[in-house]
């Protein structure tokens, strides 16, 4: 009622079927995502879903066979990840700032998450992924949006446990190196104070810096 669609089903099957639907928007829990994705590709039909894309490489591999089964049958679908941050004015602006650049970049992000309770759904390692799975994929995409180059190696530093069971796994240090030879660390960390800027990025590249803050 509140945002005037004319119709609502519980079948996920229903929409599939339906040939008047040719675009759909998946915001539901993590864990369902890639089924979701799966289907709604075998129907033919563009998709726009939120991140992440899956939890899991096996999701991840399915995805990607029948991504490029559709490829090989000329269906025109598309599918699209909602990582918004390739998309908001100051990284706009930031790419115009880097825009004809020659040197590889060095990049910092430090992502002042904030505290969500270990019993929060997002925190399940079946239903959400992790935090890191789940919301850490935005700032690996941006990243990789800003270098323009692939991803060449990863490697990730969690908090240790200090006494208390999963302590650590929404506060990692994610290092990324690039082709081009760019070299990006991500800071993820849970356990600051909420009045510190959320999210700072700062590149730097051939004698300046840029800072983009919160």
């Amino acid at each position: 009622k509140k945002f005037g669609f004319c119709t609502a089903v519980s079948d996920f099957d229903e929409i599939l079927q339906d040939e008047k639907v040719n675009t759909i928007v998946i915001a539901t829990r993590h864990n369902s995502h890639a089924e979701f994705v799966e289907k709604g590709l075998r129907a033919h039909k563009n998709i726009f879903v939120e991140k992440p894309l899956a939890i899991n490489l096996d999701q991840l591999k399915r995805i990607e066979a029948v991504y490029k089964e559709n490829e090989i049958s000329n269906n025109t679908a598309h599918l699209m990840v909602g990582f918004n941050r390739r998309f908001a004015p100051h990284t706009k602006k930031m790419m115009e700032l880097l825009a004809g650049r020659v040197e590889p970049l060095s990049i910092i992000m430090t992502i002042n998450a904030g505290y969500i309770p270990l019993d929060h759904w997002t925190q399940d390692q079946v239903v959400g992924g992790g935090r890191i799975i789940g919301e850490g994929c935005h700032f690996v995409d941006l990243m990789r949006f800003i270098v323009g180059h692939d991803i060449q190696s990863i490697s990730a530093s969690a908090m240790g446990d200090h006494g208390q069971d999963r302590w650590g796994e929404d506060k990692v240090s994610i290092t990324l190196t690039f082709d081009d030879g760019s070299l990006g660390i991500i800071h993820y960390f849970a356990n600051g104070a909420p009045t510190f800027p959320k999210e700072r990025i700062e590149v730097f590249t051939q004698g300046k810096v840029l800072q983009l803050d919160n």
